[in-house]
């Protein structure tokens, strides 16, 4: 959510002259900051850790408001042919076809794992892979691996490498990230304000822009 809120919160603070202090962490850190009492007016995490934190009344109760929503994507060298990854047949081929496949040693990775295995290529893709802690489409980009998958949104900021597009509906990992108001804050209205510009057609295409859609 970086690379959407260092260009979406200037464009809200200019446009109504409320100045915003962004704690920029990772997911669980926040969290486990927000269990133990962090003062915060925004959370803006994804769903399934945000509405954990609203069962247990750090989130003020019905306060949850999609904001993004981000897709895996395949990524290969700029300039090189784009494979066909436009159904599950395609797909599979497309894995079978490249030489070597990059993908994240961290959560995301193991919805690739796992997604190797519900199409059956596991053992033949087990000598193609190469893992990475830093962005999937780096080792794209520097020829390590031939396509790279991962979050679309951390692939489009890449130079050297290229979006094929999507995965393919049936196979995909949407990650929804919403915000939620701190139960303290429940009734302030320039929270409520924020969430509120998040859904104008200024942040809509910044979202889009950044490789994510609307909520």
């Amino acid at each position: 959510m970086r690379t959407l809120l260092v260009e979406a919160v200037p464009l809200f603070e200019s446009a109504n002259a409320i100045k915003v202090d962004v704690r920029f962490a990772l997911s669980s850190v926040l969290k486990k900051e927000i269990e133990d009492g962090a003062a915060f007016d925004i959370a803006l995490l994804p769903r399934p850790e945000l509405d954990t934190l609203a069962q247990h009344g750090h989130i003020a109760a019905g306060a949850q408001t999609d904001i993004t929503r981000s897709a895996v994507g395949l990524a290969v060298r700029a300039g090189a042919p784009k494979p066909d990854i436009g159904s599950v047949a395609a797909f599979k081929r497309a894995l079978l076809a490249a030489q070597t496949v990059g993908y994240s040693d961290g959560p995301s990775g193991a919805y690739v794992t796992d997604l190797l295995q519900r199409l059956g290529v596991a053992q033949e893709m087990k000598s193609k892979v190469r893992l990475t802690s830093g962005p999937v489409a780096e080792l794209v980009a520097k020829g390590e691996a031939e396509i790279g998958l991962q979050q679309i949104v951390a692939i489009l900021p890449v130079k050297g490498a290229d979006l094929v597009g999507p995965l393919p509906g049936e196979l995909q990992n949407i990650i929804v990230y919403a915000a939620g108001l701190a139960a303290r804050s429940a009734n302030n209205p320039a929270a409520r304000h924020f969430i509120a510009f998040m859904a104008t057609p200024q942040a809509i295409d910044l979202i889009r822009a950044k490789g994510m859609e609307p909520g």
